[in-house]
């Protein structure tokens, strides 16, 4: 595996903060991809979800920074506000070392005015959603004539959300020069289409390693009853903290309520709870208040 200290003209300090952290080695798309990046190439990724993406285009992004500007000049769309929040702590982690670079992030669920007051501040990272991004650039609290890199990150996701028109609006509201980085765990058609509508000459990457922290065991039962095998299975393991997937919000809040009449401390997190909630459902799972946890993919 190679080692970080190859990535063009890393700093030592940043090469301090990666090991401070336990990145010693890249993973095969950070290392396929951030130095094309840092020499100014449009991508088109396919990665999935736990490959080290975030690095891939994170590393690139506080490297070229320069903090003596604060206009914004990487933006990265995601497709939930948990992922930006995500993406956000493991870039603050990279930008530890660079004194001054600031990290911001959009998206519905906070007050539009706060974040405003933020942005007016100026910022050098941002990070959000296509829908809050649309909404600072309508009142005009948000400018991207400074941007020198778009990132579009789980991109397949943002388009089953129907986020294709409002990303091909931000994105005009950008320098055409601009560097697009677009990641994605699928290449379905639409991706293409939007490849060709945002990208120029892009160097094409698919990588379907996972960076593997502890083994996971995958077991298949096959069922006439969901819910009542899932009730036994409970009882059976007696998991200490437990993640259930739906395909719906619907099914998430329905199997919630069976499983907390069955005794279960469960509760839920779906796309029509309000950021509070979401973080109260977080932090009732994370802190073992509630042991099991039903969510979308939105968690």
């Amino acid at each position: 595996m190679t080692a970080f200290n190859t990535i063009t003209d890393i700093s030592p300090e940043l090469l301090d903060v990666l090991s401070d952290f336990g990145f010693k080695t890249m993973s095969e798309i950070q290392e396929k991809t951030i130095n094309p990046i840092l020499d100014g190439r449009d991508v088109l990724a396919q990665s999935k979800t736990g490959s080290g993406k975030t690095l891939a285009f994170g590393i690139p992004a506080v490297m070229s920074t320069n903090t003596n500007n604060f206009k914004p000049q990487t933006i990265i769309i995601t497709p939930t506000r948990e992922l930006a929040d995500q993406v956000a702590v493991e870039l603050r982690k990279v930008a530890s070392y660079k004194a001054n670079l600031k990290i911001l992030t959009l998206y519905g669920g906070v007050p539009l005015r706060a974040q405003a007051e933020s942005l007016a501040k100026g910022a050098h990272i941002l990070i959000g959603t296509p829908g809050r991004i649309q909404d600072h650039l309508a009142k005009e609290t948000l400018v991207l004539d400074s941007i020198k890199t778009l990132v579009l990150d789980e991109a397949d996701r943002m388009l089953e959300r129907g986020f294709y028109d409002e990303i091909v609006k931000i994105g005009a509201n950008m320098p055409r020069g601009k560097q697009t980085l677009l990641f994605s765990a699928t290449f379905p058609e639409n991706i293409e289409k939007l490849a060709k509508a945002l990208l120029n000459q892009p160097l094409t990457i698919q990588v379907d390693h996972i960076l593997e922290v502890t083994k996971i065991n995958e077991i298949v039962y096959e069922t006439d009853d969901k819910e009542k095998t899932l009730d036994t299975l409970i009882k059976a393991y007696k998991p200490e903290s437990l993640l259930i997937f739906c395909n719906t919000k619907a099914q998430v809040i329905s199997l919630t309520q069976t499983l907390q009449r069955h005794g279960h401390a469960a509760i839920d997190i779906h796309g029509d709870l309000d950021q509070r909630d979401r973080n109260e459902s977080l932090i009732a799972f994370s802190n073992g208040s509630k042991r099991i946890l039903v969510a979308t993919d939105v968690a």
